[in-house]
């Protein structure tokens, strides 16, 4: 095969996706299409967001490697430069803003679209006002109001992301375009799926007898932000009913941009796809962050298009995946890409991953992980730490730090090992960007802190 489609799904949890044994019928298309490839079912990503997932999956580095969590470092290699390199046709795709041009990941593209969506009356009312009355009384009480309109009217107070059905227009149209006598890499990024839920009524009555309304929707998800002890049992099923109506939603386009794929290619493609992490939905007792445990590092993986239609339990990271997209077409993998290629464990049955290692940036420091087949460890700035028992605690509900103190060590030491790694590939000219308030405001009303 020559052509190569990367397809990720903001916030997708593994367990959320039908092929991976979900009840309800959420990924129609994506079960088809998984069936037909080599499905991972232990793939995790190094870091529980966007920005502490996405140098794994487009410059095969764990986050806290040259920087990578706050710029792409030129050190490293986003995946479209190696197959720019090759002569491909290359086209990226998305609408959130941790992977947009500002962090260095709009290298290698000849078409690079990262979203810039037209603001709405209120979102560019508060952008002058931050512009000319920040010092001011008034400044604090027009920052009020534009929460409240949020939180108890359920106005949409700003373009969060692109929908789904728009980003693979734009895919296809571009798509359309290419020369058909060069190989084209194409990479999609969907973030309907990340709150907040604004799924279309026809994907909502796959779940649900009654349509939740756009202003509900709004409302229901800064309880869940602002107030989660208040969030009732039948808020909670409302929310995840929308959340699972918005991977529907996902999975239709990704079923419309693979039937466009094969307009063009035909069979002669390789194709992946992925999540960059899941969500909590106040499990823990918590909505968002980028901790580690399952809930939202668990990622659903296949690689479809080349000769297998396997399921694989070996522990995968998501690092692994640009050196598997470039070595699925007979590309050379950079040497400062640091995974492995997965078709050494399809084609050769041979795998040496025994865990996954990765970290985010708090307000604390640097917190670290490792996570193998039967043990997990999350070690925090403060010197503390979690350690789970993967086996008989599969949800991570009991922290045995104390009780097991020589895994503790061992654990401990497979850290620091993975810290001297960190550690040779530092880069320190890299700095993170100098976001403008549009794209600060952007990325709070997803949830994120900027």
């Amino acid at each position: 095969m020559d052509n190569v489609l990367l397809v990720t799904i903001d916030s997708l949890r593994a367990d959320h996706v039908g092929y991976h044994g979900y009840e309800r019928d959420t990924t129609p298309n994506i079960d088809r299409l998984a069936s037909e490839g080599s499905r991972f079912m232990n793939a995790f990503a190094h870091g529980g967001s966007t920005m502490f997932s996405f140098p794994g999956i487009l410059t095969g580095v764990t986050p806290l490697m040259y920087g990578g969590h706050d710029r792409v470092s030129d050190s490293q290699t986003v995946v479209s430069e190696v197959f720019d390199d090759a002569g491909y046709q290359t086209g990226g795709f998305h609408s959130n803003l941790y992977v947009s041009g500002q962090f260095g990941y709009d290298r290698g593209w000849d078409a690079f679209y990262d979203s810039a969506p037209d603001q709405g009356m209120l979102a560019s009312a508060r952008k002058w006002a931050k512009t000319n009355l920040q010092e001011t009384p008034v400044y604090s009480l027009l920052q009020w109001g534009y929460d409240k309109l949020e939180s108890e009217g359920g106005i949409n107070v700003g373009s969060y992301h692109v929908p789904a059905d728009e980003m693979t227009d734009r895919a296809i149209e571009w798509l359309e375009s290419t020369d058909d006598d060069r190989p084209t890499f194409l990479w999609v990024h969907y973030m309907d799926v990340h709150h907040p839920f604004l799924p279309p009524e026809e994907y909502q009555r796959h779940f649900r007898d009654d349509v939740v309304s756009d202003t509900d929707s709004i409302k229901l998800r800064r309880k869940f932000i602002e107030e989660p002890d208040a969030v009732t049992d039948e808020e909670y099923q409302r929310f995840i009913d929308l959340y699972d109506a918005e991977i529907r939603f996902n999975d239709a386009e990704v079923g419309r941009l693979v039937d466009a794929a094969e307009r063009e290619w035909g069979d002669d493609y390789v194709m992946a796809m992925t999540a960059d992490h899941g969500d909590h939905f106040l499990d823990h007792g918590y909505f968002g962050g980028a901790n580690a445990l399952d809930l939202k590092i668990h990622v659903p993986l296949f690689v479809s298009g080349w000769d297998d239609d396997g399921e694989y339990d070996e522990l995968v990271g998501l690092t692994d995946l640009p050196s598997t997209l470039v070595d699925a077409v007979g590309l050379d993998v950079p040497r400062n890409f640091y995974g492995e290629s997965l078709r050494k464990l399809v084609f050769d049955g041979e795998w040496d991953r025994d865990a996954v290692f990765g970290g985010w940036t708090s307000d604390d420091g640097d917190n670290h992980f490792v996570r193998e087949e039967e043990w997990k460890l999350i070690r925090r700035p403060d010197g503390s730490a979690e350690l789970y028992d993967l086996v008989d605690d599969p949800k991570e509900r009991t922290n045995l730090v104390d009780d097991d103190p020589s895994e503790v060590r061992r654990l401990q030491k497979r850290i620091d090992e993975h810290l001297e790694l960190v550690r040779a590939t530092a880069d320190d000219d890299v700095e993170r960007p100098d976001m403008n308030e549009d794209v600060k405001e952007r990325l709070r009303r997803l949830g994120y802190s900027e």
